[in-house]
C-alpha cells in the first residue's frame, strides 16, 4: 500500500505538471501576506544576509518573493514532490534573470527534495535564522514533533513564520456534506483534511519552546462557477478533497448530485458558489 506521504507527493507531482499555478489564487495571496506579516511582526531587515529555510516551496510562489525581498540571503527550499521543485527552480532562476543575461540571483538558493518531518531530525542544530512556510503545515503528519525539530534548527533569536489553513476552510462543503448524509439517513463523514486553529498552533509552539508568538487570521472567499468547478480547482491544487475522492466515498451518482444541489441551495452567489479559506498567519521566536 502506498504511504500517505508518497500519495501526497504523487498528487503534487501531477498538479505541478498540470494546472497548479492556474488555480493557486489563494496560495499567491497567502505568500504575499505572509511576507508582509513577517516584515511587520518580525521586523526582518531586507539588507541582512540571512540563512533561510522554506518548507514546502511548491512551484516557488513564496520562494520568488523571498529572493526579491531578501536578495542577500542563503535559501534552502524543500519539497517532497520533484515536479514542484523543478517548477520552483524554473520560476526563480528563470524570472530572476533578464533576457540575455547569464547572471544568477544574488541569493544563494538550494532546492532540495526532502520530507521536512524526516529531514529536520538529522539536520545540524542552529542552521537557520529564519524558517518560513506557506500552505504546507496542514499536511504535517506529526506537527508537534516537527515544531520541536524546527526549534532546534533555528539559531538563537531566529524566527519561524508560516501561513496555513484554519478550521473554517471549506465550511460550505462540509456543511453540504453533512446535510446530504443526514437526508439519506447516513452518519456524516469528514472529507478532506482537518485543520488546526491558531490557538492550537500556539499551544504546540509553546510546547516546542517558542516565545513571542504572534498570529492573525483572515477569511478569504473565492467564487466558482459551480460546486463541480470548485472541487476540480481543489483537485488541481493537489488536495485530497477532490472529485474522485468524494465520488468514491459517497458511492453513488445520486448522492454526488445531491451534494451539488445542497451546495448550490445554501451557498450560491451572483457568480456561482462561494468557498471560504480560513488563513492563519503565525510568527514565533527562539529566544537568545
Amino acid at each position: 500500500m502506498i504511504s500517505r506521504k508518497a500519495a501526497i507527493a504523487r498528487q503534487f507531482n501531477r498538479s505541478a505538471a498540470e494546472l497548479y499555478d492556474t488555480h493557486a489564487h489563494v496560495q499567491r495571496t497567502m505568500a504575499d501576506m505572509l511576507a508582509e506579516f513577517l516584515m511587520q511582526q518580525a521586523n526582518v531587515d531586507d539588507s541582512n544576509k540571512l540563512g533561510m529555510l522554506e518548507i514546502g516551496c511548491g512551484t516557488g510562489i513564496l520562494t520568488e518573493i523571498l529572493v526579491n525581498r531578501w536578495p542577500h540571503s542563503s535559501i534552502t527550499a524543500l519539497d517532497i514532490a520533484p515536479a514542484m521543485l523543478l517548477a520552483a527552480e524554473q520560476r526563480v532562476l528563470g524570472t530572476a534573470n533578464p533576457v540575455g543575461s547569464n547572471d544568477r540571483p544574488s541569493s544563494d538558493i538550494r532546492f532540495l527534495l526532502a520530507d521536512v518531518e524526516k529531514w529536520a531530525a538529522h539536520t545540524p542544530a542552529s542552521s537557520f535564522d529564519l524558517i518560513v512556510s506557506s500552505a504546507c503545515f496542514q499536511w504535517l503528519s506529526q506537527p508537534q514533533q516537527t515544531l520541536n525539530y524546527l526549534y532546534r534548527l533555528l539559531r538563537p533569536g531566529g524566527i519561524l513564520a508560516f501561513a496555513t489553513f484554519g478550521p473554517r476552510t471549506f465550511h460550505e462543503l462540509h456543511t453540504a456534506f453533512e446535510e446530504v448524509y443526514r437526508a439519506k439517513g447516513m452518519v456524516p463523514q469528514r472529507h478532506g483534511l482537518t485543520f488546526q486553529s491558531a490557538n492550537q498552533w500556539k499551544d504546540s509552539l509553546t510546547t516546542a519552546g517558542f516565545s513571542n508568538i504572534q498570529y492573525k487570521c483572515k477569511l478569504l472567499t473565492e467564487e466558482y462557477a459551480s460546486p463541480r468547478d470548485f472541487l476540480l480547482s481543489v483537485k488541481a491544487l493537489g488536495a485530497s478533497t477532490s472529485e474522485a475522492v468524494i465520488s468514491h466515498s459517497l458511492g453513488s451518482r445520486r448522492l454526488f448530485t445531491s451534494l451539488y444541489k445542497e451546495y448550490e441551495n445554501r451557498f450560491s452567489t451572483p457568480e456561482g458558489v462561494a468557498a471560504t479559506y480560513d488563513i492563519v498567519f503565525i510568527q514565533a521566536s527562539k529566544t537568545h
